[in-house]
């Protein structure tokens, strides 16, 4: 049966095997179950069913991708993207997490479209490979930057103040005096966690979470867990079906933000799922695009999946599913077939048993994988051309406008505008494809929209 659905023989293959590579991928970034409800619920969003949400649209995804692509790719929601969904779409923007919800379940839908017809090719072939590396970096960056704001180890202070009156333009970062406990316990946490990931241990990330969760006790800064109230399945209830689509396109905001926001949702997954599936592909032939962007059937199912992930995610309440780039841990360990992303979705639904544990974990024990992640990201900066100034600025202003402007939409406007405007200038602007224009012409508008707005 397991044969004939997975083809194992054909994929130098075992149940064994797969099941190991499965708990190996699991272990490596089941860190998303405790992380992703912390983001999201600073939004206001129910914690405990973003919790619920997070493991079930996991599971979801990760299944429907084994049994679709025969992949050994695990999903869930997207470290970066839930950023830019509370940081930026709710915190910065105003929206509510409703009216995220909403652009989310658009984005998906949008998503299944251009998959299912000729645009994902398209995009794929028009936006260049120097600017999917940058993105990625950036939100590295800035996924590092949250992690030491919120671990306390960075602190702003007023540098300037003008007749008894501070001036927000003045307020600057400083190093933390370290004279809390829960900044102390995020650097035990991150010395921890370093250290494990450098000695590549599997799973160090969620170890480094438990570890520091364990330190934390006798400091005063994880609390003891509740069962009082104990449930397997937390109540969905608070988040289920909670998009507000008719005040996502009456909102203050104007419908350009609107949609530009969520051409920015889009881009960001499809960067995400794009850059997992082929980098990880390559190494174990998995599936690879060639140098005229032509994509297997298998990838192009793996994209369908992947899209249908994140529309089912916004259903119960969790932001962008998408594929881990640590399902490589798998692969590394031998996953090779569809047959691992089923073992994994069990996985995801046995973590249901421990939400109460789940409950108890602490931003200062959080924090440091955030920090770490950066690592991981920051990889693609050594494939960017730094010798040419007309990759190497747009990429450079796509990878520091992200943290510095606490923005991941503002990076990839100012790193799109440049490409145009210096090809233009040295008279290669034949060389940047139409879709390219259109979104750079969309991003001007934005500009305007929020100067005159």
């Amino acid at each position: 049966m397991l044969e004939k659905i997975f083809k194992l023989k054909e994929n130098n293959t075992t149940v064994f095997t797969e099941f190991i590579a499965a708990l190996t991928t699991f272990m490596a970034m089941s860190y998303i179950i405790f992380i992703n409800p912390s983001i999201l619920s600073q939004t206001g969003m129910d914690y405990n069913a973003v919790y619920g949400a997070t493991i079930l649209a996991s599971a979801f995804g990760t299944l429907f991708l084994g049994l679709v692509a025969n992949v050994p790719y695990v999903q869930s929601a997207g470290l970066g993207i839930n950023a830019l969904f509370t940081y930026t779409i709710c915190a910065a923007m105003g929206f509510t997490w409703q009216e995220a919800l909403a652009m989310v379940f658009i984005c998906g839908l949008i998503n299944v479209v251009i998959t299912l017809t000729s645009v994902r090719r398209s995009i794929i072939k028009a936006i260049p490979t120097f600017m999917q590396e940058a993105i990625t970096v950036g939100i590295g960056l800035f996924i590092t930057y949250i992690g030491i704001k919120n671990a306390g180890i960075i602190e702003f202070s007023v540098s300037k103040i003008t007749n008894g009156i501070a001036n927000a333009s003045d307020v600057v970062p400083q190093l933390s005096t370290f004279d809390t406990a829960e900044v102390c316990l995020a650097l035990i946490g991150l010395i921890i966690t370093a250290i494990l990931v450098s000695k590549k241990v599997k799973g160090a990330y969620l170890i480094g979470i438990l570890l520091t969760t364990l330190v934390g006790i006798p400091l005063g800064v994880t609390p003891l867990p509740d069962f009082s109230n104990y449930t397997i399945m937390p109540s969905l209830e608070p988040t289920f079906l909670k998009l507000d689509l008719n005040g996502l396109f009456t909102a203050e905001a104007g419908i350009v933000v609107v949609i530009m926001t969520i051409f920015t949702l889009c881009i960001s997954d499809l960067f995400d799922t794009i850059g997992t599936f082929i980098g990880t592909g390559k190494k174990s032939k998995i599936f690879e695009i060639d140098e005229n962007g032509n994509i297997p059937k298998k990838l192009e199912k793996a994209l369908f999946a992947d899209s249908v992930a994140t529309v089912v995610g916004a259903t119960l309440g969790t932001s962008n599913v998408t594929t881990y780039v640590e399902s490589s841990a798998g692969i590394e360990a031998g996953g090779r077939t569809g047959l691992t992303a089923v073992f994994a979705a069990m996985f995801f639904l046995l973590s249901l048993f421990i939400s109460p544990l789940v409950a108890c974990v602490p931003m200062a024990a959080i924090s440091p994988v955030l920090i770490l992640i950066g690592v991981s990201m920051i990889e693609g900066v050594s494939k960017i051309d730094w010798k040419d100034m007309l990759i190497a600025i747009p990429a450079f202003f796509i990878i520091i406008m992200m943290p510095f402007s606490y923005s991941i939409t503002t990076g990839i406007e100012f790193g799109f505008i440049f490409y145009v405007l210096l090809n233009l200038i040295n008279k290669k602007g034949r060389e940047v494809s139409p879709i390219i224009y259109i979104f750079t012409i969309l991003f001007i508008v934005d500009f305007i929209y929020k100067a005159i707005g």
